[in-house]
C-alpha cells in the first residue's frame, strides 16, 4: 500500500457502475490482471469484424460474451483508439486491454496501429531516404 494512501479516502461511488452496484475491475476480467497481448497501446485502433468466420468458414457465434464485450463490439463499429474505448466503458486501460485481447483472440475485433504510425514504420524506403539526404547535403 502506498504510504499516506487510505482506501477510505476514495469517494463512496469510486467502484460503482452506472447502476450503483459495486464492481471491482478484476471481476470484469474474471481475475486476470494482465493482458495476454502486449501489442495493444493507447493509440491502437480497434474495429469490429463485420462477419467473423470460424476456421471452417462458418459464421462465428461466440458464446457467453460479457456485457462489457458487447459494449466494445457496439462501440467499435467505427474505428476507435484503445484510450477512447476505455473512456467510453469507464474502465481502467489495463482492464480494457484484457477485454480487447479476448475479442481480438476470438476474431471479433481487429487491432492495428494508427495509419500515420503504420506508414512511418513500414512505408519508408531507406534507400530513398538516403538519396534525399545526400541530395540535400549537395545543395
Amino acid at each position: 500500500m502506498t504510504p499516506g494512501w487510505d482506501p477510505e479516502d476514495l469517494p463512496e461511488d469510486a467502484y460503482e457502475d452506472a447502476s450503483g452496484t459495486m464492481v471491482r475491475p478484476y471481476t470484469v476480467t474474471r481475475g486476470r490482471t494482465a493482458p495476454e497481448r502486449d501489442d495493444l497501446t493507447l493509440i491502437t485502433v480497434l474495429t469490429t469484424v463485420e462477419e467473423p468466420l470460424d476456421e471452417f468458414g462458418r459464421p462465428l457465434r461466440p458464446q457467453r460474451l460479457q456485457p462489457e464485450h458487447r459494449l466494445i463490439l457496439d462501440s467499435c463499429r467505427r474505428p476507435l483508439a484503445l484510450a477512447e474505448v476505455a473512456a467510453a466503458l469507464g474502465l481502467p486501460v489495463s482492464v480494457t486491454k484484457i477485454l480487447l485481447g479476448d475479442l481480438v483472440g476470438l476474431g471479433l475485433l481487429t487491432a492495428r496501429a494508427p495509419l500515420s504510425v503504420a506508414r512511418a514504420a513500414g512505408g519508408a524506403r531507406h534507400d530513398l531516404l538516403a538519396a534525399v539526404r545526400d541530395g540535400i547535403r549537395r545543395l
